[in-house]
């Protein structure tokens, strides 16, 4: 993993990307980072449009705000603080990620608690409380892992095989027991119950949402789009126009109500004619958004308010901070109109 390499910008920006993200999606997005911010000054120079683009299809955009006003203070700061406490005053850096640039970066003997080695813990110990409830328990038990005197003087080497002993052989399903260096320790092995933990409470039902949002369009391809606020989903990131989500559907009079320019119907201007061109469907950590995409083209774009947003080229849609939801938008929209106007 890219953690391996004890460069203590390596290892932050490896960290924050495996956040809520598997390895094998952060791969590409983190070589492809490191070429484009190899370090901390550039990162930091870096304009924040620059740094959401290239964060594009990870999610979670606040990861994305935090690395860049992370690099402005570690600039002021002169670098990296060696010890966890340093680390966790830091925008964005909470006491896992702390942990592991500390053990791994500095070589100092802590154990950085992420999802793995929770489960190891659950399993080491026998654990039988359900998640996550039992976090705190799993934690204190998870800091006496490294009390051997191997793991004191080698914390970035045990901290990294931790996490893949938790990656390879202590997996969640089928762990492969007979290969586990804990085997003989381990109390939920003796008991025959290490496929059943970590449990976890049942999950509620994932709710649904719903959303409209809108391109415009004018002769000469170009859209309207808009920056959403800067806290929040999606912050900062830059959308097709649009209300609100929200747990109930749309009707054909309110979306004429919330489309753009609705309110114009005194400029000399044609009103853009809606048409429904297509549907996108988002998972969410905590929700299911469906979107209803509308479409239309203008002669010419009305020049919109500030809080309606700015005009772009279509050509240059690409390089804009767009969330992968958003380009899916903007894919169904733009593919619609062309059917709709040929």
């Amino acid at each position: 993993m890219p953690g391996e390499v004890a460069d203590p910008y390596h290892v932050w920006i490896s960290e924050i990307m495996l956040q809520q993200t598997t390895v094998t999606a952060v791969i590409p997005y983190y070589h492809n980072f490191l070429e484009r911010f190899p370090d901390i000054e550039a990162l930091a120079r870096a304009p924040l449009d620059e740094v959401l683009q290239a964060w594009s299809g990870l999610g979670y955009y606040s990861r994305a705000r935090n690395l860049h006003r992370c690099a402005e203070e570690l600039i002021r700061l002169g670098g990296f603080p060696r010890d966890v406490a340093g680390l966790q005053a830091l925008p964005g850096i909470g006491a896992y990620t702390a942990a592991a640039i500390a053990a791994i970066a500095f070589g100092v003997p802590v154990v950085p608690v992420d999802g793995n080695v929770e489960r190891i813990s659950a399993r080491i110990f026998a654990v039988r409380a359900p998640m996550p409830g039992a976090r705190k328990q799993l934690a204190a038990k998870a800091v006496t892992l490294n009390s051997g005197p191997a793991a004191q003087n080698r914390p970035s080497d045990f901290a990294q095989a931790l996490f893949d002993l938790g990656a390879t052989l202590c997996v969640p399903r089928s762990p492969a027991c007979v290969l586990c260096p804990w085997q003989k320790s381990c109390q939920a092995r003796k008991l025959g119950i290490q496929a059943e933990l970590p449990r976890k409470t049942p999950k509620a039902e994932r709710p649904t949402r719903y959303g409209v949002h809108f391109l415009l369009m004018d002769e000469t391809d170009q859209l309207l789009v808009r920056r959403r606020p800067p806290q929040g989903l999606l912050g900062g990131t830059i959308e097709l126009p649009g209300p609100e989500w929200r747990e109930t559907m749309w009707s054909a009079d309110e979306v004429a109500e919330v489309a753009p320019f609705s309110d114009r119907v005194s400029d000399a201007l044609r009103v853009p004619q809606w048409t429904i061109v297509g549907k996108v469907r988002h998972v969410f950590t905590h929700f299911t958004l469906l979107i209803d995409v509308y479409a239309a083209q203008v002669n010419m774009l009305p020049n919109p308010r500030e809080e309606e947003g700015f005009p772009v080229a279509l050509e240059k849609v690409g390089s804009l901070a767009l969330s992968s939801l958003m380009r899916k938008c903007v894919e169904t929209g733009v593919n619609g109109l062309d059917d709709y106007v040929s």
